[in-house]
């Protein structure tokens, strides 16, 4: 019984989750996807980095990545805001953290089901700004132009 009282609170406020009220958890999970070096974290676990996978349309796999893997991929990233992004993925179980007994200690990251199923949302998002960012700059060079 206590099973099914629980899957009957969880539909419930699946139900009930509603981004635009304050206090919906759903707001801070927004908040946390739409950071800038979750999506490109979840893309680079995704398999899309790289020279060799400029768009959408590629069937890429998705990976384990070292730490300093992903750290070199991630230009500009501090150790602090990459250690903090990959803590909070993996305590919202969009990653798993495995650890192997090696000298030293190797600690890969990647990507669960859920995980993978949100890269492919932002890889979309990526994409879509990395297509647009020549149209995106002429508009506001404009508008700054006019607003002079």
């Amino acid at each position: 019984m206590v099973t099914t009282n629980a899957a009957r609170k969880r539909a419930q406020a699946k139900v009930e989750y509603n981004a635009f009220l304050a206090g919906c958890p759903s707001r801070q999970l927004l908040d946390r996807i739409s950071d800038k070096w979750v999506v490109l974290v979840l893309c680079a676990l995704g398999g899309d980095s790289g020279p060799d996978r400029p768009g959408a349309g590629h069937a890429v796999a998705p990976k384990a990545m070292r730490y300093s893997e992903i750290s070199r991929l991630l230009a500009g990233v501090s150790q602090k805001m990459l250690t903090q992004t990959l803590r909070s993925l993996e305590h919202d179980g969009l990653l798993t953290r495995t650890v192997t007994p090696t000298v030293p200690v190797t600690v890969s990251y990647e990507l669960t089901d859920l995980g993978l199923s949100l890269h492919h949302m932002t890889r979309g998002l990526r994409n879509w700004a990395q297509t647009h960012m020549a149209e995106v700059l002429a508009n506001r060079e404009e508008y700054n132009s006019r607003t002079s």
